[in-house]
């Protein structure tokens, strides 16, 4: 598989190129320039298969010349001791939860693949200093992944609030490999800074900079196995058409069910879960993209105003718009809503949900009756976090107490920074260089 711009048709670039150096010199996005149709390796696939076959299997058929059958195991093996699950809820609806990975959110997946075929890729020979905007306790899932590889450095950059989970023992200064840095702004100030250091070119050559966030195509990838893994493992039990409802913030994995489509995934629909940033509602339907000012609400993980996909969804709809709108659908789902769907997830199915897989199943539940679903599609919800990262919301809503797994129970604390900046590109930069 060979990658391109979103912005032109060549140069065309490798798979390791791509990761290793995540950003066009032009200002796009790099994208697959030809998708493998991969049915032959995953439709025989049942509901025995494990999440790591499946992942060893189709991993060498995507990336032929890069990874093989060997070196595919051996990524796989390191990235997953976890693997997504499958809950049928009833006739329409199904559950997939990705949070059954260390730090309990779907990034586990993503982030895991991308620090271990990295690892692979530069065989211990190259150095690396990766960059990622994180958020809230987000940051830990990078921080697991990649402080047990060799040859990284990880900067994770924080938007105002609390820096939460992080080991001060994992620190550059302390002689680990992690640079926690916190801006004075938003998470899109955060995001901003790192695309900025990014095409400072020379800068980046001198660190050898990529990114964790889903800009790399390394983290989007691997996001397509999830959804490949709900189909084997759901395809024998209805009859009727398949649609994905997905908490869509950054857009990455409502990118990556796309993909996963293009794979030769038979699907008939995606529900882009907005909230009430609703970023790309209108777009969605045929309009312009237009950036809103940033609302805050109780899905945060979703609290973007300017998607770091735009580029990636915005190739999808120049390449095929009317297959797009036809099978893509946006909703926006308030906080009132979120909360009567964290509420209706324990009345009728006895389920503990967090507010953005809230956001998915109000979205699954509009959409069906709005399109008159009913009998005829089955939807699978992603759950992208685990409700124990939210036992207070739990409470409040439901009146029951979460158990919180040991995994999670010191994704709270509290963590200083190693430096707090304004949201400039030269500020950055020189926390970077005083670390080295």
């Amino acid at each position: 598989m060979q990658f391109r711009s979103t912005k032109s048709s060549g140069p065309l670039v490798s798979f390791k190129d791509a990761v290793l150096h995540c950003l066009p010199s032009d200002g796009g996005l790099y994208v697959p320039d030809k998708v493998t149709d991969i049915r032959q390796f995953f439709l025989y696939m049942d509901e025995k298969t494990s999440f790591r076959e499946l992942v060893a299997t189709v991993a060498p058929s995507l990336l032929q010349g890069e990874l093989n059958p060997f070196s595919a195991s051996r990524v796989t093996e390191s990235a997953f001791d976890f693997e997504p699950e499958l809950i049928r809820l009833d006739e329409g609806l199904s559950m997939l939860n990705l949070y059954n990975g260390p730090t309990g959110v779907f990034k586990d997946f993503g982030i895991a693949f991308l620090a271990a075929v990295m690892e692979e890729l530069l065989k211990n020979s190259g150095q690396a200093l990766v960059l990622a905007a994180a958020r809230g306790d987000t940051g830990v899932s990078m921080a697991h992944a990649f402080s047990k590889q060799k040859g990284f450095r990880l900067v994770l950059v924080y938007p105002s609030g609390p820096v939460r989970g992080l080991k001060p023992a994992s620190f550059v200064p302390n002689g680990g490999n992690i640079i926690p840095i916190q801006v004075r702004g938003t998470f899109d100030d955060c995001q901003r800074i790192i695309n900025e250091a990014i095409n400072d070119r020379k800068f980046a050559e001198r660190f050898g900079i990529t990114s964790a966030n889903a800009i790399n195509p390394g983290r989007l990838l691997p996001q397509t196995f999830y959804y490949l893994y709900a189909f084997i493992k759901i395809k024998k039990g209805f009859a009727g058409d398949l649609a994905f409802s997905v908490p869509s913030g950054n857009f990455g994995n409502l990118i990556a069910g796309l993909y996963a489509w293009k794979f030769g995934m038979p699907v008939n629909g995606f529900i882009a879960a907005m909230n009430a940033n609703n970023a790309f509602g209108d777009f969605i339907r045929g309009g312009p993209f237009v950036s809103r000012p940033l609302i805050n609400t109780k899905s945060p993980a979703l609290d973007v105003s300017v998607p770091s996909n735009y580029e990636r969804l915005a190739s999808f709809y120049k390449e095929a718009p009317t297959v797009m709108r036809n099978m893509v659908y946006p909703a926006s789902i308030s906080d009132e809503f979120t909360i009567s769907a964290i509420e209706y997830a324990w009345k009728k199915y006895s389920i503990h949900i967090d507010s953005h897989t809230a956001v998915a199943l109000a979205a699954a539940r509009q959409v069906a009756e709005a399109r008159k679903w009913s009998g005829q599609v089955h939807t699978v919800v992603l759950a992208t976090g685990h409700p124990a990262r939210e036992a207070g919301l739990m409470r409040e809503v439901t009146g029951q107490d979460i158990t919180i797994p040991k995994s999670l129970s010191g994704l709270q604390r509290k963590t200083d920074p190693i430096a707090v900046i304004s949201p400039q590109l030269d500020a950055f930069e020189g926390v970077i260089a005083s670390c080295y």
